[in-house]
């Protein structure tokens, strides 16, 4: 053997030897926290973790033992960017924070606690995701990440669901936010003119399901960035007739509440009403082609002298249960060509009223259109030759014609 042969793995453990924590950062910046995390062998390469800038992966505290994985990467790996916080498991809980509830205080004063206010420390953080956490009260910490881009908070169905509470105004402290999702949380209030410190940021809001929100949705009508905007449900109001050209221009979901006048559910007073409404729509979405108005529908108010129900005397009362007046209006789309038309809640509808002309022969959507006019027609069955709904004589007419003896 040669004396001066240097062994291939001591050859590259020298030359490993010879990096910076620069260096090893930057190794450490292809790999997933964990793997960091084991890979921390020596002073040095704790050095370098904590300079290395975590891929986006999401660190998922799920249980005790992963709370205190992410209690030791809040020094380790301080520069953590993805994290979601979870239930811990039963008879565990996170320190109740300022104002909790009391009712869920008493219930859970035995269980052993964890304080997550540690959870500041991670100041390069872009996501958090909190996911049915034992949390209760209000908490600062979670609000004051300088980096974060997105924030999730879901409760859906949970024994917490009403126990963390907050206000729109404490994101302030989250000047960077691009997407906010908080939905079905009764403890979250404010109004949304609060989220104007975000205008320049904000792309995806959906605080449904909030209904101690409050404001007017035209105080993000100027948002340059705002893509999809989620109101339902809350106590926001407004007027869709107050939309213009300029506002909202990069739109391309909304859903309002029934509050706001011309909102998804919103109730008509006269049939008449309708068709001013759906002329307000229409110009909106032809202003801003992508733009998908969710879950819209409009009713006529039972107390508009023009609703009427089956006759008594001519029908059962179980008739009453599935027969019904056409008296619901949703939106229709063939291809490119919008409409409109009537129909019962049950999904039986009149005819469509146009509102733009049919495509051309030649036209590249011509096809699509035509299939799609297809399944449209397919489905008008009572209501043959009616555009808006019946008068209640015709309606009792045509029932009887149907299920009359």
């Amino acid at each position: 053997n040669n004396n001066n042969d240097v062994p291939a793995d001591d050859d590259t453990s020298s030359s490993f030897d010879r990096l910076g924590t620069d260096a090893l950062a930057n190794i450490f910046g292809f790999l997933g926290p964990d793997d960091i995390m084991r890979a921390r062998l020596n002073n040095k390469m704790r050095e370098a973790a904590k300079k290395t800038c975590v891929p986006m992966t999401r660190f998922r505290v799920d249980s005790v033992r992963k709370f205190n994985a992410l209690v030791a990467m809040s020094t380790a790996l301080p520069n953590l960017q993805q994290i979601s916080v979870s239930e811990l498991g039963r008879g565990h809980k996170y320190s109740d924070g300022d104002d909790p509830d009391e009712g869920r205080a008493a219930k859970t004063a035995n269980f052993i606690t964890y304080d997550i206010n540690f959870i500041s420390r991670f100041r390069r953080l872009r996501s958090l995701e909190l996911f049915f956490p034992p949390l209760n009260g209000r908490y600062a910490a979670l609000f004051d990440f300088p980096l974060l881009h997105k924030l999730s908070i879901e409760y859906v169905h949970c024994q917490y669901v009403h126990c963390l509470k907050w206000d729109l105004e404490i994101l302030a402290g989250l000047p960077l936010l691009k997407e906010l999702f908080c939905t079905s949380n009764e403890s979250l209030t404010g109004n949304i003119d609060s989220l104007r410190v975000l205008k320049d940021t904000l792309a995806m809001v959906d605080i449904s399901g909030c209904p101690h929100v409050a404001g007017n949705f035209m105080d993000l009508a100027d948002f340059p960035r705002l893509k999809e905007l989620n109101l339902r449900e809350t106590s926001v109001t407004g007027d869709i007739r107050d939309i213009g050209e300029r506002d909202f221009p990069t739109l391309e979901l909304l859903a309002l509440p029934s509050s706001v006048y011309g909102g998804p559910g919103h109730e008509f007073q006269r049939i008449s009403d309708a068709p001013g409404i759906i002329r307000t729509l229409y110009s909106i979405k032809r202003q801003r082609p992508n733009l998908l108005f969710k879950y819209w529908y409009g009713k006529l108010s039972k107390d508009s002298p023009d609703w009427y129900v089956l006759d008594d005397e001519l029908f059962d009362e179980e008739y009453h249960e599935f027969l019904a007046p056409p008296f619901y209006i949703h939106l229709v789309e063939a291809g490119s060509r919008v409409g409109y038309r009537w129909q019962t809640n049950d999904d039986m509808p009149c005819e469509v009223n146009w509102l733009d002309p049919e495509p051309g022969r030649e036209s590249s959507e011509y096809e699509k259109y035509i299939r799609e006019l297809r399944v449209i027609e397919e489905r008008v069955y009572l209501y043959q030759g009616f555009h808006e709904p019946p008068s209640e004589e015709e309606f009792n007419r045509l029932a009887l014609e149907l299920y009359g003896d």
